[in-house]
């Protein structure tokens, strides 16, 4: 048995999203960006980078350190694009049953 967690599979789509779009953001930035907790943007970084998803550099010639530029991998990128396709069916799903259920409603009120 393990004590890793799973990350949520829209959470990890959208920080390998936000770090392709914009390598070099903080994780204060990912964070606010995402709405979830810099512990949990720190948390996430790690695993992603735990499992091979992204690659961490820091800026060698700027003075401060603890800039870092957030690489996706190669196998990143394939999760990435995996994951994208999951989240468009998942949020699809929603929104068809989202419109069903505003349909009913109207029914409903309209009756």
């Amino acid at each position: 048995m393990t004590d890793k967690k799973i990350i949520d599979p829209d959470i990890h789509f959208r920080v390998l999203h936000a770090l392709d779009e914009n390598p070099s953001i903080t994780q204060r930035e990912l964070s606010k960006h995402l709405g979830i907790s810099l512990g949990g943007v720190n948390y996430c970084l790690k695993e992603l980078i735990r499992v091979g998803h992204i690659k961490i550099e820091n800026f060698k010639k700027n003075p401060n350190k603890a800039v870092y530029l957030y690489l996706l991998t190669p196998k990143g990128l394939s999760q990435k694009t995996f994951l994208a396709s999951d989240f468009l069916k998942r949020k699809m799903r929603e929104y068809e049953m989202l419109k069903s259920e505003i349909k009913s409603i109207k029914l409903k009120l309209k009756g």
